[in-house]
């Protein structure tokens, strides 16, 4: 239509794409999300156990080594001296490798972990596996608090090694096969 000389045009609002209903969007993802199968989850951590493993062991070897030169040489001095004298194997020299190799481990686990799934629900290992961690609520990538939690978990009862119960828990968990470190991030590793 032609506008009167003295009528001013409207200014036409492009075209948008309706916007999805955020509950909607929640409940398509939830029903899209499967629990991932053990056996990729054992492939992934696997991988990601192999490569934090190498990490550390490479700032480990030197000071271990250093560790040991520095034990040896107390108990060569002690068995000199003729005199029966209590050797400490932990001392202010194997205390500060020992933290140094702990600080490591602790730096690349929240680097190489914690970053990367609280980022994009994946870690390498889980990125090769194809399989990522979601929060068992939103189905997104974990919190950053959720993924520090999910990550001490799963290393301090591997430490204490009751972290093999906490793991073969996911066998019988029904539905989201979650383990102890899921259970406590409120996630679940989905296919």
């Amino acid at each position: 239509q032609l506008a009167g000389a003295g009528e001013q045009q409207q200014p036409v609002a492009p075209w948008k794409p309706p916007v999805e209903d955020p509950f909607l969007a929640a409940a398509r993802r939830q029903a899209e999300a499967r629990p991932a199968g053990l056996g990729k989850r054992f492939a992934a951590r696997l991988i990601d156990t192999v490569f934090i493993g190498a990490v550390t062991a490479a700032a480990a070897v030197p000071l271990g080594v250093r560790a040991v030169d520095h034990t040896q040489s107390k108990i060569e001095a002690a068995r000199l001296s003729g005199r029966t004298v209590t050797v400490w194997l932990l001392d202010g020299t194997t205390g500060v490798s020992l933290a140094l190799v702990l600080g490591v481990l602790l730096v690349f686990g929240v680097l190489y972990e914690v970053l990367p799934t609280a980022r994009w629900g994946r870690t390498l290992g889980k990125r090769l596996c194809g399989i990522q961690v979601r929060d068992i609520e939103g189905h997104q990538p974990p919190s950053f608090g959720a993924a520090l939690r999910r990550w001490l978990v799963h290393s301090l009862s591997g430490v204490l090694v009751i972290g093999v119960i906490g793991l073969l828990w996911g066998l019988f968990d029904r539905p989201w096969r979650q383990c102890w470190h899921d259970k406590a991030a409120h996630t679940f590793v989905a296919e």
